[in-house]
Parts: structure tokens; sequence; C-alpha cells
């Protein structure tokens, strides 16, 4: 299966749009707009600078695997900033441990995965412990504190910073994370122990940025988010051809 590295400006013109709407849409919700939780459209709102926040975070994802740009000091800034946005993280300890995932997805040294249960809130919260550390709680008091001295209501810091980042926290573990990788492993999820979920691209692009398409992650880690798609047609493509004609190819 041919991967799909970026060629051209395409990534990081993908990641700065991300990470720009993630900002733009921040800033006016907490500055630039009248509206309070008492209106359905401001519940939208917070949906959708959820959905913003897990796109910061795969962007972020996606320079650990150097697909933003070939340029190594472009990918390295562009992951620093992203994960730095998204929850204060450290981006040099994110690829530490996420090389250690895809060394050996859902093994004892996988640091996503957990052996003791399947079960999703245990296993997110053992998942939140192995990540949070003690400079990331600073860095996030810090943000909230300046964003007060700014003059910004606290409930608008609640609501519209800090609840869409704990949504976009679960959105990730759940599509990314708990259902491409919980147990049992079934054969379409070898050699990898990750199954893609089933469905459209638009279902796809909508629940976790194509990042559902993980087998075809774990498989060509070098293609990004926005063209997993077209691995994953790949692959349908290939289980379609009939094994005779399959060994003439």
């Amino acid at each position: 299966m041919r991967s799909h590295v970026p060629r051209g400006p395409w990534g990081v013109l993908i990641a700065l749009t991300v990470m720009g709407a993630w900002l733009g849409h921040l800033v006016w919700l907490l500055v630039g707009t009248r509206l309070s939780l008492a209106s359905p459209l401001a519940w939208l709102h917070i949906a959708l600078q959820a959905y913003l926040c897990t796109g910061l975070f795969i962007t972020g994802h996606d320079a650990m695997h150097g697909t933003v740009s070939r340029r190594r000091w472009v990918n390295e800034t562009v992951g620093t900033l992203a994960c730095f946005l998204f929850a204060g993280l450290s981006y040099r300890r994110l690829v530490v441990n996420h090389r250690a995932h895809h060394a050996d997805p859902t093994g004892p040294d996988d640091p996503d995965f957990s052996t003791r249960t399947q079960s999703f809130w245990p296993w997110f919260t053992t998942f939140m412990v192995r990540y949070m550390t003690w400079p990331q709680f600073l860095v996030m008091a810090a943000k909230f504190n300046v964003l007060l001295w700014l003059g910004v209501a606290p409930w608008r810091i609640w609501a519209f910073w800090v609840a869409p980042a704990v949504m976009g926290t679960v959105q990730l573990f759940y599509f990314g994370t708990y259902l491409p990788h919980r147990r049992p492993d079934t054969p379409e999820m070898r050699p990898h122990h990750a199954r893609s979920l089933p469905r459209n691209h638009l279902w796809a692009m909508l629940s976790c940025y194509f990042f559902g398409y993980h087998w075809e992650h774990h498989e060509s880690p070098s293609t990004p988010w926005w063209a997993l798609w077209r691995m994953r047609d790949a692959r349908a493509r290939a289980a379609a051809v009939p094994p005779e004609r399959a060994v003439g190819l």
C-alpha cells in the first residue's frame, strides 16, 4: 500500500488553517460575542470549539510523524505550538510516548493501552494519568490566570476553553485509541493490532479527522490525516481484487 507523503505547501497550509480556526474561534467566544449559556447557539459553538481542539491535537500528532512539512524544524515548531495550545502538553514527551505506541501497539510497553481493563472510563483514567504532568498543570493554571487578568469572565473560560479541551480529549481517546485498539483482536487488525472504523468518509472526518482509519495510519504513519481516506480506499480496492488477479499484479 503506497503512502501519501505531502508534497508542496499543503501540510503547512492545512496545519495553519486548523490552528488559526481554533484560535480565531476561541478569541471570538471569549471576548467577541455576547452569547450566553442560555442560548442553544452557544452550545453549538462549544461543540465546534471541541472539534477544533481535536483538530489541534491531530495537527500536533501529524507533526510527530513528520507529515506537516518535509523540513524537520517546521514539524517541530508546529507540533510544539499545537500541543502547547491544546493543553500545555510537552511535544518532546509526546513524541517519545507515541513512538513507543507505534513500536508495540497494545503491547506491555504501549503507553496508550491498558492491559488491566478494556472498560472505557478506567482505561481513559489510566491513559490520562500516564500523560498528565505537573508542569502541564502549571502551564494551564498560568493560561487561566492570564485570561482572568485580561478581563475574560470566568464562566467563559470554563465553557469556551476548558470544556472544549476536555471534550476534544475524550473524542481523541474514544475514536483514536479505544475503538481502534480495544480487544479482542480480530483478523483484520493484523499486524498492527488496530482496526479501522466502518461507515463513510464524511463520518470519519466528523468523528475524528479520519483518525478512525487507524489500521491505515499504522500501516503508513507517513500519510497525513487528510490523506488517510485515500489509504482507506486503496485498501478497499486491494481487498476487492480476486486472488487470481492479485498474483499477477
